[in-house]
């Protein structure tokens, strides 16, 4: 069983994120987001107003910026080879100014040099200067995107780690289905079914098993009866009621990997109405599915799932696009999306996620993570999907 990324992966990782620096003729780089300093170097951290940047100098070493507190946590998982550090934020000098001088002693400032941004931001209350304004590069080339395009084919252990995630997501969502019936409350069922299947999870795994994000963990996003058309609600506290159509979510997060499965459910009973629209959505999934190929672009999926939409008179009810790439986020590029003509290759996950939204009535949505194959894709989520098996409580 795998449930982190080995050192050798990881050293792997930044050997080709080298190799892709020099292809954008970048001598060294910067990086700001938490996600790809993560995936370079297996530190993962919590973001706040204090800035942590990733450094890869010109003679590929890799050293992170970060501020005092996190001195000893990136000295033991981070996979790099120096830390520098500043004493706190805001502090008496900006920690921008002691990241000027770190880059100054690594003559950066005669450097053509790769960015993800100009500066470090955050919600978190910080404020400071961008690095470009307190530094000069001999060049500057942006970045942004380049590490997320190295993230978009996952390597063997990286799918068995969402398969794992699956497993896990697979149980939560089975006890999200037990514990929802008429008269019964959204967050009480979801509450039942996370603590549930937290606990089973730690049990099973044990000790070596680190979330970085959330354990098995189930819920309803408060798309519960007419409300559910709305795609992305918040929780509403909602009471089931007999009849009502519900779109639930699963998901689990193993070394920071994610999975998605979403099913529409009835709770008792389900009206001609529901069941035909539930079918549509059914038979519009099963057009990706037959699509997804190797060599195939992103936006054909969506073309054909729009063009049996558009075939049966449903695009009035059509809100979103198909799908999304997925891993250490749970929504990455690329997309199931006309615009996007990104060639499918094999090793990309994506969620498979065609949905209808019929106000007054509600949402048909399933949404199941696949992987692009040699030859087409492989199911990682494995929950039924008929509508005989989703008649709930």
């Amino acid at each position: 069983m795998i449930l982190e990324i080995s050192v050798s992966e990881i050293k792997s990782r930044q050997e080709k994120f080298l190799t892709n620096l020099k292809n954008n003729h970048c001598d060294a780089a910067l990086l700001f987001s938490v996600t790809d300093i993560f995936y370079l170097t297996g530190f993962n951290f919590r973001p706040s107003e204090r800035p942590i940047a990733l450094i890869a100098d010109a003679q590929g070493v890799f050293s992170l910026f970060v501020p005092r507190m996190e001195v000893e946590h990136a000295q033991e998982y981070a996979v790099i080879s120096t830390t520098y550090d500043y004493p706190e934020y805001p502090g008496t000098t900006h920690p921008m100014e002691y990241l000027k001088k770190v880059l100054q002693d690594k003559s950066f400032d005669s450097l053509s040099v790769g960015l993800d941004a100009e500066g470090y931001g955050s919600a978190k209350g910080y404020a400071g200067p961008s690095i470009t304004s307190l530094i000069t590069f001999a060049s500057k080339v942006s970045i942004k995107g380049l590490v997320e395009e190295q993230r978009y084919i996952k390597s063997s252990a990286e799918i068995e780690l969402i398969k794992e995630s699956a497993r896990w997501g697979n149980l939560a969502h089975s006890l999200l289905a037990k514990y929802t019936h008429t008269g019964g409350r959204e967050m009480e069922a979801e509450s039942r079914a996370t603590q549930e299947a937290t606990k089973a999870m730690f049990e099973t795994l044990g000790a070596g098993y680190r979330p970085y994000g959330s354990p098995a963990h189930a819920f309803y996003r408060g798309q519960i009866g007419p409300h559910s058309a709305f795609p992305h609600s918040q929780n509403q506290n909602a009471m089931f009621k007999k009849g009502f159509n519900v779109v639930s979510q699963a998901a689990c997060d193993v070394w920071g990997y994610k999975s998605e499965l979403e099913r529409t459910m009835f709770i008792e009973e389900a009206t001609k109405e529901q069941e035909t629209f539930f079918n549509h959505m059914y038979e519009a999934q099963e057009v990706a599915f037959r699509t997804i190929k190797p060599g195939v672009p992103a936006s054909k999926v969506e073309e054909e799932v729009q063009r049996y939409f558009k075939d049966h008179g449903l695009t009035q009810y059509v809100k979103h696009h198909t799908g999304h790439n997925m891993g250490l986020l749970n929504h990455e590029a690329p997309f199931f999306d006309l615009g996007d003509h990104t060639l499918l290759e094999p090793g990309m996950v994506f969620s498979v996620e065609p949905g209808l939204y019929v106000d007054g009535l509600g949402a048909f949505r399933h949404s199941d993570t696949v992987v692009v194959t040699e030859t087409g894709m492989d199911m990682i989520t494995y929950f039924p999907r008929d509508f005989e098996s989703l008649i709930i409580g």
